[in-house]
């Protein structure tokens, strides 16, 4: 199982109506086939400096590839990310 995770800060302001259209547009990256355990995190801690995060798994490296090749998934990179994130961290582990 491959676990991947990223924290994420957005551009805009909180609250504002392009946060919310961002973090809903984040709901379509579960419809990928291969997602699992999708979950859309908002941070509580002071501990770093990322707002929001998403965590998903994939049971093999090859249902990862797929997600990372998606049409949704692509789409959502050049609609969304690429203009909306400010800062992220991403990280990907598997389970041993």
């Amino acid at each position: 199982m491959i676990r991947h995770t990223v924290a994420f800060t957005l551009k805009y302001p909180k609250g504002s109506p392009e946060e919310k259209e961002f973090l809903d547009a984040t709901l379509h990256l579960k419809k990928i086939p291969g997602v699992e355990q999708f979950e859309r995190l908002r941070q509580t801690s002071k501990k770093n400096r990322f707002n929001f995060g998403l965590s998903m798994a994939f049971s093999d490296q090859k249902a990862y590839n797929m997600y990372n090749s998606h049409p949704i998934h692509t789409e959502f990179i050049q609609r969304y990310w690429i203009p909306g994130v400010e800062d992220f961290l991403e990280t990907d582990y598997e389970l041993y």
